[in-house]
């Protein structure tokens, strides 16, 4: 890596590998911040996008690690990031890249490569993100980072134009550990939000009403004024365009059963976050995996004809 890219992050050269909802517009926020990205997904249209953001588009995975001193991957699960470091990125790194994997997964996958990265002589964090497709588009995502404490200057630095707010949560793992929990607390949240405004609205309490009330009263949480489930009190929320473009009903699942995979084999009591997973299974099952996670509003109401879902086969 040069002194340019450790003073001020320009001559960064990053492999992107996962161009994906989220990663998509965390590379090109990388490439608005001057640095060269070589972008890889599997998905060509998916690649397109990336090459118009301002990326490079590489033949592989491994072709764009070969090129780059940084390697940031964003990958569906912990088998997807075990194979692509194992086949792909260790084989062909070169000497002194620095490896962050922005991925949400199970803590166990997390620091089994992160061993196997360091045992190949590399720098590695495991650094999720909270924020969602809109957070991942504008830069203003939050990393949760788990990594060596002498390596977190240069991580945060790395992650500064995807980021708002970059903490490292402690060693290896510790950034999934993070992450599976927020989440199990924002799926529960959600679900006490939407329960409220489903029974205010059959008590005759308008629910726009109800945000003005909860949002300054013992009730006020994110769910509320910042994500609000019900159209019209908080504009930017997925609510007011038909539950689109937030955080898929399907990825709060998946966290879900990330935290109750690692709740089981940690020995750790989390009867909400088990009621949580069960709720969002069945709306899932219902056909709003694609669907905001907030608009499991209308399960609770009784009026998923709202969401004009079409079921799973």
């Amino acid at each position: 890596m040069t002194s340019d890219s450790a003073a001020g992050g320009k001559a960064f050269r990053i492999a992107f590998v996962g161009l994906g909802n989220m990663g998509g517009g965390m590379a090109a926020n990388q490439a608005k911040a001057g640095r060269q990205v070589l972008a890889f997904d599997l998905s060509e249209a998916a690649l397109a996008r990336a090459v118009a953001a301002g990326c490079q588009a590489a033949a592989s995975a491994a072709e764009a690690v070969s090129q780059a001193d940084v390697v940031i991957t964003m990958l569906p699960a912990g088998p997807h990031v075990r194979k692509v470091y194992a086949e792909q990125v260790l084989p062909n790194a070169r000497p002194g890249t620095v490896m962050v994997d922005c991925s949400t997964i199970d803590v166990e996958s997390a620091r089994a490569v992160a061993a196997e990265v360091k045992a190949a002589g590399f720098r590695f964090a495991d650094a999720p993100v909270s924020g969602g497709t809109a957070a991942a588009d504008a830069g203003t995502l939050a990393f949760m980072v788990g990594c060596d404490e002498p390596d977190f200057a240069l991580v945060e630095e790395i992650l500064a134009p995807m980021s708002r707010a970059t903490i490292r949560a402690g060693d290896h793992g510790t950034g999934q550990a993070a992450k599976i929990c927020n989440n199990m607390v924002l799926g529960i949240s959600m679900i006490a939000v939407c329960e409220a405004v489903a029974l205010a609205e059959k008590l005759g309490l308008d629910p726009e009403r109800f945000f003005e009330i909860t949002s300054k009263s013992s009730g006020q949480c994110w769910s509320v004024t910042s994500y609000y489930p019900w159209p019209g009190p908080v504009p930017t929320a997925p609510s007011n365009r038909g539950y689109e473009g937030g955080f898929a009903t399907a990825m709060m699942l998946k966290d879900l059963k990330l935290a109750q995979d690692a709740a089981a084999k940690a020995g750790a009591a989390t009867p909400m976050g088990a009621q949580a997973e069960g709720l969002y299974a069945l709306f899932d099952r219902l056909g709003a995996g694609g669907k905001d996670f907030s608009g499991i509003l209308h399960l609770l109401r009784g009026h998923l004809e709202e969401l004009k879902l079409a079921p799973k086969a």
